[in-house]
């Protein structure tokens, strides 16, 4: 059959554009989203022309686990799991309950048999391969899946709550899926209540235009810096997170690198900070251990990428420090 993209037929929702003739290359492969400041340890540099290009922005909600659905084209069947239906060699993905129980462990996976078998359920049929992050089951107003507490007006009388943000291209196999943002606009259904809110920049600005100026600053000042590998950039980041995970301030001296490098990372995080600040959404209202918050953060795709904007010292400190993420 051919292959799957970004259509929306039967659920009621508006046709996005053919991914394949999208205006900029708004696709890219199954990765892990990235922040901004961290994409620039190698030298790449684009994410400065990022900041200041038209895209679509997203609001990310801190939902847990990752669902994914829709038609497997390889064999035209309806399916649902969670990210390991894209894994390269041990696939777990769920056409029936039968196939849920058969994968999963219910001594060790019981909450997930439990979510699987009601999107399972419950989910419209779809030719289009999504995902969206599981929010609880119907019946209340207040939601924590995760490290955010969520607050809706009412209370949820749908049986599933789903916050769908991605889209895949398959032409044949998941495995070689290629995602892109969802564009579709969802409507709620008797059992599924789709949460999807509209994200923009303040004052009717299409871009981070505000950032140029500085974007152009870190281009001069990229000059003087020595950039490193692939393989020394996974191990920075992983330094960077231990910081942030502690709490501790990011000193330069304490990287084994072009401290101009760490100075680099800095500016780049700024520009990203002073983004995210521009970002509004008219999502539920969101709150971490008590306090209000806008959100966990934004993606916004444009023909230079797809990054994530993300408040590391609020978002990411509490989901480092998370209970879920402690070893006793």
């Amino acid at each position: 059959m051919p292959g799957i993209g970004c259509d929306t037929r039967g659920t009621g929702t508006r046709f996005p554009p053919d991914p394949l003739q999208t205006p900029y290359n708004s696709s890219m492969k199954n990765t892990h989203l990235e922040h901004p400041e961290d994409s620039i340890l190698t030298g790449d540099l684009s994410v400065l022309d990022w900041f200041v290009n038209p895209g679509t922005l997203s609001v990310k909600i801190d939902g847990s686990p990752a669902i994914v659905w829709g038609t497997n084209p390889e064999n035209g069947k309806f399916f649902v799991g969670t990210k390991s239906v894209f894994n390269k060699k041990k696939i777990k993905i769920c056409y029936t309950q039968e196939d849920v129980f058969a994968l999963y462990d219910e001594a060790t996976h019981a909450s997930l048999i439990e979510i699987l078998c009601a999107c399972l359920k419950y989910l419209p049929r779809t030719e289009t391969i999504y995902q969206g992050d599981f929010i609880g089951f119907g019946g209340l107003n207040e939601y924590t899946p995760n490290t955010i507490t969520y607050q809706f007006g009412d209370i949820v009388t749908q049986n599933i709550i789903i916050a769908p943000h991605t889209c895949y291209y398959a032409d044949s196999d998941l495995r070689d899926a290629v995602a892109m943002p969802d564009r579709s606009i969802w409507t709620d259904t008797q059992h599924v209540k789709f949460v999807q809110p509209e994200a923009y920049i303040l004052h009717g600005q299409e871009s981070f235009a505000d950032v140029e100026e500085v974007c152009k600053f870190a281009r001069v000042m990229a000059l003087a810096v020595k950039f490193v590998s692939v393989k020394e950039a996974s191990k920075i980041k992983q330094q960077l997170n231990a910081r942030i995970r502690s709490g501790d301030t990011i000193v330069a001296a304490d990287f084994d690198c072009d401290p101009n490098l760490i100075g680099l990372w800095a500016l780049v995080k700024s520009i990203k900070d002073d983004c995210l600040f521009l970002c509004r959404n008219d999502g539920p209202a969101a709150y971490i251990n008590g306090n209000r918050i806008d959100a966990e953060g934004y993606v916004m795709t444009n023909e230079f990428g797809m990054f994530k904007l993300v408040n590391r010292e609020v978002f990411s400190y509490a989901n480092f420090n998370h209970g879920r993420f402690q070893v006793a």
